[in-house]
């Protein structure tokens, strides 16, 4: 120990943490109970004399029957070494051997009393005051081991505190209060609860949990130092989407953290820790989810052979982790990407080891390579979510572009009318709707084709098409490159200032895909309520400040222009298309112009000859001529519309 405070005296450390202190010697221990042994017996000579009014020590010499008592007891103490534990981990068992010694010294100092007044008829002290003398002696020590052990509790707890983040719990409902209780209880979290978050102003003076409960007032007027805290805790589930922003709005503007506790349903669970985190951008851009018809959907795939083309990308790979859990005969899952299709193969392995899967590496464009998975599975759904979607890329390559996106459809679509597969489900994109690039032209070339297979003579096949808007968390979205963004220090580039997309969730999209496959009656597409268009600008602007930076002072936005074929605003509906309502209130069907399958199979029949050469502008003349409505933005291609 004087090492350490000679360390801490001349080493240039000017705090002692007393948390640090090394634990004293048992000696000094003992000196220490000894003194309050010391304490007891004047304690209890003085209540005794003022309770008796008379003499109580029958000795001539109170010193001597002192010091025997004293001796008796410290003799005691180091039989059970009381002394010996360390004192700031004091547990039961050392209050156990404080009782036991103490109780030990009144029998053998009331046993030698009695022998006393036995032999010689005198006693040498009266009981009274040895019974007084062990309730103080041994409250005395025990006091001393619970202040010491509370002491150094307060010490650690502060310093926990200064490491800790301070935090407000928002809310003071049952689920509030669960969580702030949770953290609590658990000091090894790295969080502080220093009080609740309410709108209400009822309850400005009450407290909770012993902590006080600020109202919104207070947060707008104060600010992050003023307040001495460092973030808000919120429980998404309890808040409308309106509601969370407006708070969300406010801790940002305070700069306050901003975490994202789990519902009361998990505090139970072991890593309840771990799932407290940072509130994510894709937090705030959820909506309610659609309400699909489970049973609907389970009839529709249970004990049937399902075929998922693309199903090792964003939306496919949903598509079948949703599809395994109404219990299929077989799931057929094809892509040509090698990595991410093994990938998708261990983890369905893992979660639906019940379910049998067959992973097919193959391109959709290939229909010798496809055509022997038809004849041989017997598939009741299909669900074709291969494409080329990165729209500079299939700019700059027009033609495979076309050989993906449009000959890839005809063939996996046709194939499916030729087996007499039940339904046929397609996923396009709102970039299809009035395209700028040629990526959403092809799929507005591949709609119409598998929506002309429709009423062609024979055909059995229900064949659907759903179009949405762009998927948080998907591959290549802007949000994952945000991100990566914002963790190398930036900058944050965006192609222009005013561009803004509609957003919805990986789970959201394919529960409309299946929702679709089972309402719809064969010709149809899709359209999704997206909610409100969201300003890109401001998308990265949140998501700076949520991982807790100053947009264009920690982290840089710049604008780079648009892309080849990039427009500022998507649109899920073309300008002569009427919607018309189904019985989910968040799925519409959108009457799009359509075409007769001689004249669209000619033309994809000459679209892909001119891909085969290679024959970009070739391709992109064509494109415009299947799809009038196709205008070319910052293209080379722009062009071909004069």
């Amino acid at each position: 120990m004087y090492n350490s405070f000679r360390k801490k005296m001349f080493g240039g450390d000017n705090v002692v943490n007393l948390s640090d202190v090394r634990y004293l010697p048992r000696w000094i221990i003992l000196v220490i109970d000894i003194i309050i042994l010391v304490i007891s017996l004047f304690l209890s000579t003085y209540i005794i004399e003022k309770i008796t009014q008379a003499e109580f020590v029958y000795n001539r010499d109170r010193l001597i029957v002192f010091a025997g008592i004293l001796l008796s007891n410290v003799i005691f103490m180091y039989i059970f070494k009381t002394y010996a534990g360390i004192i700031r981990h004091s547990t039961f068992i050392d209050l156990f051997k404080l009782l036991i010694s103490c109780f030990c010294t009144l029998f053998t100092v009331g046993t030698v009393n009695f022998i006393c007044l036995w032999i010689t008829g005198i006693k040498f002290i009266i009981n009274p005051f040895l019974v007084l003398y062990f309730i103080i002696s041994f409250m005395g020590l025990f006091l001393f081991r619970l202040y010491v052990k509370e002491f150094f509790h307060i010490v650690r707890e502060y310093r926990r505190s200064t490491l800790k983040k301070r935090i407000l719990v928002l809310g003071i409902d049952e689920q509030s209060i669960a969580i702030a209780r949770a953290i609590l209880d658990n000091p090894s979290l790295p969080y502080h609860v220093v009080g609740f978050l309410t709108q209400r102003t009822d309850s400005r003076r009450a407290y909770l949990l012993g902590k006080p409960i600020f109202g919104k007032e207070k947060i707008e007027r104060h600010s992050k130092e003023e307040l001495l805290v460092d973030g808000v805790i919120i429980i998404k589930e309890m808040m409308s989407k309106d509601e969370m922003n407006s708070w969300v709005n406010l801790f940002l503007e305070k700069d306050l953290n901003i975490f994202k506790a789990p519902s009361v349903q998990k505090l139970r669970d072991s890593d309840f820790g771990g799932s407290i985190r940072n509130l994510q951008i894709e937090d705030l851009l959820n909506r309610k989810p659609i309400k699909i018809q489970n049973e609907e959907i389970r009839r529709r795939h249970f004990n049937k052979n399902i075929l998922v083309t693309g199903g090792a990308g964003s939306i496919g790979s949903e598509i079948v982790r949703q599809v395994a859990q109404f219990d299929p005969s077989l799931i057929v899952v094809l892509d040509q990407a090698e990595t991410p299709l093994y990938d998708i193969e261990l983890e369905m392995k893992e979660k639906f080891p019940h379910i049998r899967f067959k992973f097919v590496l193959a391109d959709v464009s290939n229909k010798y390579r496809i055509e022997p998975l038809f004849q041989t599975y017997n598939f009741s759904m299909v669900y074709h979510a291969a494409a080329y979607k990165h729209v500079p890329l299939v700019e700059e390559n027009p033609h495979e572009g076309i050989l993906v996106n449009v000959l890839g459809s005809k063939i996996i679509a046709t194939l499916s009318s030729k087996y007499h597969v039940n339904r046929f489900v397609m996923i396009s994109t709102d970039k299809a709707v009035n395209p700028t690039n040629v990526m959403g032209a092809s799929k507005r070339a591949a709609e119409l084709f598998v929506q002309s297979l429709q009423n062609v003579e024979g055909n059995s096949t229900k064949f659907i098409t759903t179009r949405f808007g762009n998927v948080l968390g998907s591959n290549g979205s802007v949000i994952p490159h945000f991100k990566r963004q914002i963790e190398a220090g930036g900058p944050v580039t965006i192609t222009h200032p005013d561009i803004v997309r509609y957003f919805m969730t990986i789970p959201e999209a394919c529960e409309l895909v299946l929702q679709a496959g089972t309402m719809g009656q064969g010709g149809e597409i899709f359209v999704f309520d997206m909610g409100e268009p969201v300003k890109i600008l401001d998308l990265a602007r949140r998501m700076i400040k949520l991982s807790g930076f100053e947009p264009n002072i920690d982290i840089k936005i710049i604008y780079t222009g648009l892309r080849p074929g990039e427009k500022l605003y998507e649109e899920l509906l073309s300008d002569d298309a009427k919607t018309l309502p189904t019985h989910n209130e968040k799925i519409m069907v959108s009457k799009d112009p359509t075409m007769e399958f001689l004249e669209i199979e000619t033309l994809v029949n000459s679209i892909t000859k001119a891909s085969l050469r290679r024959d970009k502008v070739e391709v992109v003349k064509l494109l415009k001529i299947i799809v009038p409505e196709f205008r070319s933005n910052n293209s080379i291609y722009e062009s071909l519309d004069k």
